[in-house]
């Protein structure tokens, strides 16, 4: 089939393909290396023409030129679905909005709920089916695809190709109504920090109940990725990948030759992933990777195909939790710091998988800008935003301890979370929770 001769058909000018947008559109961008910075450019230069365009995004690196253009929010209204640290600031001033959601149920939003009139995704450079591939991106993109009234493609030639079902990861040419050729554009790098000594005494407490074999899944975020790092430090062997995210801390897993995916028994021989953000080393290795397997979030956070995964173990970083076991991952405060993203999907499928387990992993103190120490561990939630109810919180790890919560009575769950918050604050816990009626003075050392 002669796919050029319609591709060429269809390339456009980025300021011709924003003809497509009217005034009150949805348009919906890629998330992070998806978001289209010559299309966005494009329309935020029709601004004065244009007025309450919405506009949907997620993990952008920004700046979001729709967003900076128009603080009045008269032309563009700016939403994200989950904040990076760009995006947090948006919120912070008003001048971006935060939707609610879980990963896997994106697709089912937009099917159900929601409209697209005009989708703008960067992809990968058409191959020789006449596909364009989603590249790390692909997490809800077929979802925003297969509802778009319009599609236009911003290909970026630095895009990696990630293998999978092709209906899954890639956009046919049939769907697309206008191409704009972006050349060699720079990708997002995030690279991982160095695992701290905190992260390390963390590490020490989780590493030794990760059995080999293991399927594992990091979560977003610098202690995750250094727990990835330590682990490749580990005597562990034979890794399995399926995850949310794929981030540096996977790539350090297989250049010490503990990700082999052997033993997986879903997908035995290949790791899985929805996402991929990290370093230029890391698109590098996902790249026309026979070993990857990428898929669209709806299947890769549903808790039943992740339960699929023998000794699913999920990794997932959290910035509070209560004396019952509520944990916010989210928000400090009302304030939107990042999203639910897959954390409950994970911590819910981790536990249904035969040998599985999740942690979630938090320093016992943070100091505040006025260093003061506060305690991570708290009596009860003051105004923050639950990520995973007490009903299904798993193992909480501090640099004290780990805390297995799972079938444990509110007196229990105070008494073995008290034990893994800072020394300095236990006695003002312990006090609290005699005064919440979750306390037994048996309990008391």
């Amino acid at each position: 089939m002669d796919y050029m001769s319609e591709y060429r058909s269809k390339l456009r000018s980025a300021e011709e393909a924003v003809r497509l947008v009217k005034d009150g559109d949805w348009v919906d961008y890629g998330s992070n290396n998806g978001y289209p910075p010559t299309l966005d450019a494009a329309l935020a230069a029709r601004r004065d023409e244009l007025h309450h365009v919405k506009v949907r995004g997620n993990l952008l690196r920004g700046p979001v030129a729709v967003a900076e253009c128009d603080p009045s929010q008269e032309h563009f209204v700016y939403n994200t679905w989950h904040c990076s640290g760009y995006e947090r600031k948006l919120c912070d001033q008003g001048r971006a909005f935060f939707t609610p959601m879980l990963f896997r149920d994106l697709d089912r939003y937009y099917h159900q709920f929601l409209t697209v009139d005009v989708a703008m995704l960067s992809v990968a450079p058409m191959d020789d089916a006449g596909n364009f591939n989603l590249s790390g991106a692909l997490g809800a993109e077929r979802g925003i695809a297969d509802t778009a009234k319009k599609i236009i493609v911003e290909v970026n030639e630095n895009m990696p190709r990630v293998k999978g079902d092709p209906a899954g990861v890639s956009i046919p040419l049939s769907r697309v109504d206008a191409i704009v050729e972006a050349g060699a554009l720079p990708l997002w790098e995030m690279k991982s920090p160095e695992p701290t000594e905190l992260d390390r005494q963390i590490a020490g407490h989780v590493l030794p109940l990760i059995p080999d074999g293991a399927v594992i899944q990091l979560g977003i975020g610098g202690m995750p990725n250094a727990l990835g790092e330590l682990l490749a430090e580990s005597d562990l062997k034979d890794l399995g990948m399926h995850t949310e995210l794929c981030s540096d801390g996977y790539l350090a897993l297989f250049k010490a030759g503990k990700l082999t995916n052997a033993k997986k028994t879903l997908h035995p021989g290949k790791g899985v992933l929805g996402l991929a953000i990290g370093s230029q080393e890391l698109f590098d290795w996902i790249n026309e990777n026979d070993g990857i397997m990428g898929a669209p979030l709806s299947y890769v956070n549903n808790p039943w195909v992740i339960a699929q995964n023998e000794k699913m173990i999920s990794i997932n970083g959290c910035l509070n939790v209560d004396l019952y076991g509520q944990v916010a991952s989210e928000s400090a405060g009302t304030r939107q710091i990042s999203g639910t993203g897959g954390q409950l999907d994970f911590v819910t499928g981790a536990a249904m998988s035969k040998g599985g387990r999740g942690f979630l992993c938090l320093t016992s103190t943070f100091m505040d800008k006025k260093g003061q120490l506060h305690s991570r561990i708290l009596p009860q939630m003051g105004g923050d935003i639950i990520t995973t109810p007490r009903s299904q919180a798993p193992t909480i790890v501090t640099e004290y301890g780990a805390a297995e919560l799972t079938g444990r009575s509110t007196w229990e769950r105070a008494a073995r979370l008290i034990d893994i918050a800072h020394p300095d604050f236990r006695e003002e816990l312990i006090r609290r929770a005699e005064e919440q009626h979750i306390w037994l003075p048996s309990n008391k050392r």
